[in-house]
């Protein structure tokens, strides 16, 4: 497993001059977002990071901001993950029928991106969508119609699966992920994240085996079936979307940036579900299901429909955050252990059957992660010998130019790429 070139964020060159130390509590908190929003990558054409001049004491206020920042986008992943997949579950339990409606809702939350968007503004001198090239525009609409195709697909598995089932399935898009990164990052190959991949892969395998009487009553063979190869290919697709994104991050400066990417990967993927919705009778049926078919009324129809729109922004948000901070393989990894929470909650709300399978599957997807956890340790010890050997070295050289952020890189995010 090694760390990858790609250094963590570093404050960005157009921020606003410091303030005074008698600034007040109001101004402290506006530098300190302006700080935490205006990160980069720093990283230039080729990939290669670029060795940043700054002293000790800004190299210290990077890494914390950084920190700050990788923490908000994970619980973001977290909270929004655990929430929108109980709540999709929830849709479907009570009645509710339309994939399109649970696609649509999956990316129609978009406006809410707007809100961090201004703040932004307010707390930086950065217009908003600086640095966006024809591009950059036509990639994020691109990716934004494959996020809705793999709504979509996620949707129709979703319906069909139990929470914990779905959730499990889903790990296979880890292995996915690694294909994907190799092919499109250059990711390497190691003993580690191979060994991950495998356990979990087989986890997934054991479930699909031995699931069968899982399914809901009323619900063919065939359409079980159908559901879990739907979710499959949506594992494949976000997968396939993971190190894309990666690939395009390296171009992008600041994290204000990503978010404005992530409005327009949006907005094209409720386009799609919108047409959808239009051509499926979905807004029909949305009023429909409220009225008649939602089996707890229509205000906890709408209350569900309202809290899928959130909690599924907060899910891709902090997904694409986690991968422009470290590196599209550790967001997955990142994700597939939520994916025993996931299950947790299927069992504990809605009562879904744990067998035996099934718990051998989930220990076999905590085996994988924690292997992984485990070849990060023994990785970054490795390298921080060779980082105090490093240094020694530098210090007796006359050219000697610190490299604070590469510390931070093997401290903070490990930025696996194995």
């Amino acid at each position: 497993m090694e760390l990858s070139a790609r250094q963590p964020p570093a404050l960005s060159q157009h921020r606003q001059q410091e303030q005074p130390n008698h600034e007040s509590p109001a101004c402290f908190i506006r530098s300190a977002l302006a700080k935490i929003v205006m990160c980069t990558n720093n990283v230039n054409k080729g990939g290669r990071v670029s060795r940043p001049q700054m002293h000790e004491e800004q190299a210290e206020s990077g890494k914390r901001y950084y920190m700050i920042l990788l923490g908000i986008n994970y619980m973001c992943l977290f909270v929004g993950s655990v929430s929108s997949s109980l709540l999709s579950k929830f849709y479907f339990n009570h009645k509710g029928g339309s994939r399109w409606v649970s696609t649509w809702v999956q990316c129609a939350g978009f406006p809410l991106l707007l809100f961090p968007i201004c703040l932004f503004k307010i707390c930086t001198d950065r217009k908003p969508f600086t640095g966006f090239t024809p591009k950059i525009l036509c990639l994020s609409i691109l990716i934004g119609f494959l996020l809705g195709l793999n709504n979509l697909l996620f949707s129709w598995g979703n319906s069909y699966l139990p929470v914990s089932t779905n959730s499990l399935v889903l790990s296979t898009q880890l292995a996915f992920t690694l294909i994907t990164s190799v092919i499109i990052v250059k990711q390497k190959i190691t003993f580690a994240n191979l060994n991950c991949v495998i356990l979990l892969t087989l986890s997934s395998v054991l479930l699909a085996l031995g699931s069968s009487h899982d399914k809901p009553i009323g619900l063919t063979k065939a359409k079980y079936f159908k559901g879990f190869f739907s979710t499959v290919g949506a594992g494949l697709l976000f997968a396939l979307y993971l190190p894309i994104m990666e690939m395009i991050y390296r171009k992008v400066y600041c994290y204000a940036m990503v978010v404005e990417m992530q409005l327009v990967m949006e907005m094209a993927a409720t386009a799609l579900a919108t047409a959808g919705m239009v051509g499926g009778g979905g807004f029909s049926e949305m009023k429909t299901e409220s009225a008649n078919a939602f089996d707890l009324g229509p205000k906890a129809y709408w209350l569900t429909v309202g809290f899928n729109v959130v909690t599924w922004q907060l899910c891709f948000m902090g997904t694409a955050g986690m991968v422009f901070l470290t590196t599209s393989l550790t967001g997955g990894v990142c994700m597939t252990a939520l994916m025993g929470i996931n299950v947790l909650g299927g069992v504990l709300v809605y009562g879904d059957h744990f067998g035996g399978l099934k718990a051998v599957s989930t220990l076999l997807c905590l085996w994988g992660f924690s292997s992984y956890i485990y070849g990060i340790y023994m990785k970054k010890k490795e390298e921080e010998e060779e980082k105090n050997t490093r240094e020694k070295k530098m210090m007796m050289s006359s050219d000697h130019q610190p490299r604070q952020f590469m510390e931070l890189a093997e401290i903070v995010t490990h930025n696996v790429s194995g």
